[in-house]
């Protein structure tokens, strides 16, 4: 258990930084959410009529400003967004200036609709957590052509679709990191499984890619991954999805979900069952906390800050319609009270800006983030 003792002591000390007010980006103590207006689908945060984003200006600067998450009733994304409109209300824009949408399902063509729409409103930037890398790309292009600003932001639209890309964390850490905590629940061998959201998911695939090269090094030899299942970020297919592993594969030893929504449906599913299977992924420590600890289903998982994910989209999305920056790799620029950010190379050919690394959530600090996020 040497990782998880290294991920603990790592948790312990980050929180302890956190409130000392280092500052520092990479755990940053997090605001606690505002509450994000029009959370249902479809809804929009009044939005002004803007033509060419020069009406109804604030004294920050002219512009309409929007963040398209994957889905509505999701309360990652839902974080996501109250971060969005916290940093742009300290930029200080007003209320007609800032869009926040999430779409009725996690689907591109959902998605497809809502971008269109702003597109008719003439927004200056949208920022977009992809449901699909590649379907988006006419839709993004042709917002482009209006002169709109496009960036992803938690899960990546293609380079061509896209200005920069703001993600969380590195992937390979992300791969890293699930990895490790698998190889140390499982004791080094024996059967795990995958419970992620949809197979287009773009971030997900890149972690789960990750998580497989990693499994080629010969400290993982003795585990075998007998499935990637696929809740597609419901809860009610994640809890069937959850059920069928188990009765599929009575080994199990470890079930990784890298979603919040996955994670926390797992972790109800194994706790009603009274299972011996031990989970781990990414979550919301406010969703889990019931489910951390030394001897629950779920002795530690890992996550960033959503909320910090939305404030930097949307200092980013500012940056770019200023002119400050072009989304190029080698660019600075300063994200308000969270610091300097560079742009750097992606993987897939374009751009991004990581937020930071994951950070642990383990018996130790998990009440005490609960209320945070």
């Amino acid at each position: 258990m040497k990782r998880k003792v290294l991920s603990v002591l790592l948790s312990v000390s980050m929180l302890a930084a956190v409130l000392a007010g280092c500052g520092s980006k990479e755990a940053e103590a997090p605001a606690a959410p505002a509450q994000t207006e029009g959370d249902g689908a479809g809804e929009t945060e009044a939005p002004a009529e803007n033509e060419g984003g020069d009406a109804d200006a604030s004294a920050a600067g002219a512009g309409t400003f929007a963040i398209v998450t994957k889905a509505s009733g999701n309360p990652y994304n839902e974080r996501e967004a109250s971060g969005f409109e916290e940093a742009m209300k300290a930029m200080g824009y007003s209320a007609d200036q800032i869009i926040v949408r999430h779409p009725e399902a996690a689907t591109a063509d959902a998605q497809i609709t809502v971008i269109n729409e702003l597109i008719s409103q003439n927004v200056s930037a949208i920022a977009i957590a992809g449901n699909d890398n590649d379907a988006l790309q006419p839709v993004c292009e042709q917002a482009a052509s209006k002169g709109i600003k496009i960036i992803s932001l938690d899960s990546t639209v293609n380079a061509a679709s896209r200005l920069t890309h703001v993600n969380q964390a590195g992937t390979e850490i992300i791969g890293q990191t699930l990895m490790d905590a698998v190889l140390d629940l499982s004791g080094g061998e024996g059967q795990w499984a995958i419970l992620s959201a949809t197979s287009q998911a773009s971030n997900q695939n890149a972690w789960i890619d990750a998580m497989k090269k990693v499994m080629e090094g010969d400290a993982y030899k003795g585990l075998e991954l007998v499935e990637v299942a696929y809740g597609d970020d419901e809860y009610q297919k994640s809890v069937d999805q959850t059920q069928a592993l188990l009765t599929n594969y009575p080994d199990l030893k470890v079930i990784c979900a890298p979603t919040t929504v996955g994670i926390m449906a797992a972790a109800g599913v194994l706790q009603d069952k009274a299972s011996e299977v031990k989970l781990t992924g990414l979550g919301l420590p406010s969703e889990m906390a019931d489910y951390v600890g030394e001897d629950k289903v779920c002795p530690y998982m890992y996550l960033w800050n959503p909320i910090d994910v939305g404030r930097l989209g949307a200092y980013t999305s500012v940056a770019l319609v200023n002119g400050d920056i072009t989304g190029a790799a080698g660019e600075k620029f300063t994200a308000g009270d969270m610091g300097e950010y560079e742009i750097v190379e992606a993987a897939d050919g374009g751009t991004e800006i990581i937020v930071g690394p994951p950070f642990a959530f383990t018996p130790e600090n998990i009440e005490e983030w609960k209320t945070v996020y």
